[in-house]
């Protein structure tokens, strides 16, 4: 089996793990595993909160000015936290550290990279 895993220009052979450009030889891997990182919320949080802020500062100050740019930072604030996805990350452990070799919104096929790495390893095991 030359070509366990091919797919999204993600490919796991017996002998390396290749995604966007990084070749990972199977025999400097020590373990994979995958890593959900959630939405930011501080950020969001703070745009908004300037916007909610100076929205209030233009109508106690009769600023339309004011009213308006912070309606609008409010609005950004929101569509910062609404365009944000959450993303699952394939991190690879190697003798020289901890390295991202994938970055995906889509766990599953995260998850099944880093099984086809698994069996690839086992297999290379096996082997010798």
């Amino acid at each position: 089996m030359e070509t366990p895993f091919n797919d999204r220009g993600v490919s796991v052979t017996r002998n390396a793990l290749s995604s966007a450009g990084q070749v990972f030889p199977l025999g400097d891997i020590v373990d994979v595993q995958v890593v959900t990182v959630q939405k930011n919320k501080l950020l969001p949080r703070a745009i908004s909160l300037a916007g909610l802020l100076g929205a209030i500062f233009g109508g106690i100050f009769r600023s339309p000015v004011g009213m308006v740019c912070g309606t609008m930072l409010i609005v950004v604030g929101w569509l910062t936290w609404a365009t944000q996805d959450i993303t699952h990350r394939l991190m690879v452990q190697t003798g020289n550290g901890l390295r991202e070799a994938l970055m995906s919104t889509d766990r599953e096929f995260v998850e099944r990279v880093a099984a086809a790495v698994h069996d690839a390893k086992a297999a290379a095991a096996r082997r010798a």
